[in-house]
């Protein structure tokens, strides 16, 4: 575990594709152990093909080799699918108000698309993990319901993820234009999900992401 952090600390001061000068006390101050050991373990990555090092002088230079990157991006692969397996953890807020007016817009699109005719309005939601909306949806397949335009006015395509909250269906719903942070998520759904799951502003939910 030590190596992991220390690996993980050298990228963040800059060893990728070059050396940086480190001190064993900084390190070990990070860490949480003495330099003594700190040293050892650089020598031990050395020995295992993780870094490359060089000391001139006083001074010691760190590199992570292309070994270590693997492994990195190996360990990143590994946490990503461990995390980020289509679980959302929100908090219910209230929306602009503006949400009624779109689904209408869209209300023929997505009971097209998606199967069922949506509840006026959304549920808004604030993410709590991950760390944003697009965490979760990655390497979803959106349904796309294509835009339009109505009375002079254009309304752009927009990114559809179905989603189960409880036992009630629904869809994330993404605008190509959206003015929400990648931390809120708009939800419709077929019902009215405040009262149906007897939600109120502050309530904690948790939202599945239903992959094709």
């Amino acid at each position: 575990m030590k190596r992991i952090k220390l690996l993980i600390l050298l990228a963040r001061r800059g060893a990728i594709g070059e050396k940086v000068k480190v001190t064993l006390r900084d390190l070990g101050d990070e860490l949480g152990v003495s330099p003594q050991s700190v040293l050892r373990l650089l020598e031990d990555m050395e020995g295992e093909g993780f870094i490359e090092k060089s000391v001139e002088g006083k001074k010691t230079y760190v590199e992570i080799s292309p070994n270590g990157l693997a492994f990195l991006e190996e360990l990143c692969d590994a946490i990503s699918g461990v995390l980020y397996n289509g679980v959302i953890i929100g908090e219910v807020i209230s929306g602009i108000g503006e949400g009624a007016y779109y689904v209408r817009q869209y209300s023929q699109l997505i009971e097209e698309y998606l199967g069922f005719k949506p509840y006026p309005g959304t549920l808004n939601i604030r993410v709590i993990f991950p760390r944003t909306v697009f965490d979760a949806l990655c390497g979803v397949r959106p349904v796309i319901l294509p835009g339009f335009v109505k009375d002079g006015r254009t309304f752009g395509d927009v990114k559809a993820y179905r989603v189960r909250i409880g036992d009630a269906e629904g869809a994330i719903v993404i605008p190509s234009r959206t003015v929400h942070p990648p931390k809120i998520a708009e939800i419709v759904a077929p019902i009215y999900l405040r009262e149906k799951l007897n939600l109120q502003d502050g309530s904690k939910i948790t939202i599945k992401v239903v992959k094709s």
